[in-house]
């Protein structure tokens, strides 16, 4: 191999291990933030409350863009990836309700 591979190959390998803890991070820390909503939904069910709060929704998704924004992370990605969430929440919700 030569100098120039060789030292693209270990760029790549500290990239992908990387990249590995930061899926790791994401996964521990998604984890972390569906055992607080099934709090809040089990809450929710046993007051009555709508599974879904659309006013709080619309904060979240706009705080969502402008960290994004701060970050440097395509807003309309983090807008997509917090509506799945929180489509993923409210079926949680739903399914505490019934």
């Amino acid at each position: 191999m030569t100098d120039t591979v060789t030292t693209a190959a270990a760029l790549l390998k500290e990239h992908r291990e990387s990249i590995d803890r930061l899926d790791a991070i994401l996964v521990y820390t998604l984890a972390e933030r569906f055992k607080h909503t099934q709090s809040v939904g089990r809450l929710k069910a046993e007051h009555g409350l709508p599974p879904s709060d659309p006013a709080r929704e619309t904060r979240q998704i706009e705080r969502l863009e402008w960290l994004a924004k701060e970050a440097d992370l395509d807003p309309e990605f983090a807008k997509d990836f917090l509506n799945f969430i929180i489509s993923e929440v409210i079926r949680h919700h739903e399914k505490l309700q019934a």
